[in-house]
């Protein structure tokens, strides 16, 4: 057992290392192509010929990446508050409160889950226009949130079932309302899970295409996702200029990321162990 120990650990490191370079090598392909001076003209590769900030001018300046990147901003953050604030008085009123049909609810939020998102594409665009929220920012946040209830209510649930009850009744004797309850008390304990659908919440609507490129007709209010479309030509692509692109939307979310890394780690270890 001990002479096979360290041959274990060598395949185990190979092995890790193998899922690492498979996992890593299209972010440093996409990485090094948005920095490689020849990427516009022969294509991304492996090794760039140098070293040039000009893909990124060009998608900045003349791209008008920038306000793309405003708009995107702007949906996610939006979808972020709005449900994660939703979300959580659904939770506590599902895991709390008892009424009828409470079970069939729940299993209707899981059933909306599992409808694929293109098969919505054709009644959400009839019901945007019935409502007059096509071509606008509002109604493409209005889909998001729509799209990420459903998940942030069925784990918040989990969340705010796991906070003891005789916590909530000390503070009601201690002479707390349920608003100073809510406050001092369940909001704090289930933070890591509203963090957790959060992250969820945001990804959704950063990265979201389809919705985005139908909802939207207006070059002005175009999201992250559907402006890099833009530099997809019919005959040629500027492959720089995508990858220069692509690497701008991939910061924001690495950096949502690491600012709740640790409350998100915190909130799936405590959903796991719940």
């Amino acid at each position: 057992m001990n002479r096979t120990g360290p041959w274990r650990r060598l395949g185990l490191g190979t092995a890790v290392a193998a899922l690492l370079a498979f996992t890593l090598f299209p972010v440093y392909w996409m990485v090094s192509s948005a920095f490689d001076p020849g990427a516009d003209h022969r294509g991304a590769a492996v090794l760039p010929e140098g070293v040039t900030l000009d893909h990124f001018r060009h998608v900045l300046d003349e791209g008008d990446f920038g306000r793309y990147l405003v708009n995107s901003a702007l949906v996610g953050l939006g979808t972020v508050l709005l449900a994660g604030l939703l979300a959580l008085f659904a939770a506590v009123a599902v895991a709390r409160f008892r009424f009828r049909m409470r079970t069939k609810v729940l299993v209707m939020v899981l059933i909306v889950q599992m409808v694929p998102l293109e098969a919505l594409v054709i009644p959400l665009f009839l019901q945007m226009r019935d409502l007059r929220m096509l071509n606008s920012l509002l109604g493409l946040t209005v889909v998001y949130l729509a799209f990420s209830l459903p998940f942030a209510i069925w784990t918040l649930r989990g969340f705010v079932a796991a906070v003891p009850r005789e916590l909530e009744e000390a503070a009601y004797l201690d002479g707390c309302g349920w608003w100073r309850m809510f406050r001092s008390v369940l909001l704090p304990l289930v933070a890591p899970g509203l963090v957790a659908t959060s992250v969820f919440a945001f990804i959704v609507a950063w990265n979201e295409f389809v919705f985005a490129f139908v909802f939207l007709q207006d070059d002005g209010k175009y999201t992250a996702a559907v402006g890099l479309h833009r530099f997809f030509g019919q005959y040629s692509t500027d492959w720089g200029a995508v990858m220069a692109g692509s690497t701008l939307i991939t910061l924001p979310v690495l950096l949502f990321f690491v600012a709740v890394q640790r409350r998100l780690s915190a909130g799936l270890a405590a959903g796991a162990l719940r």
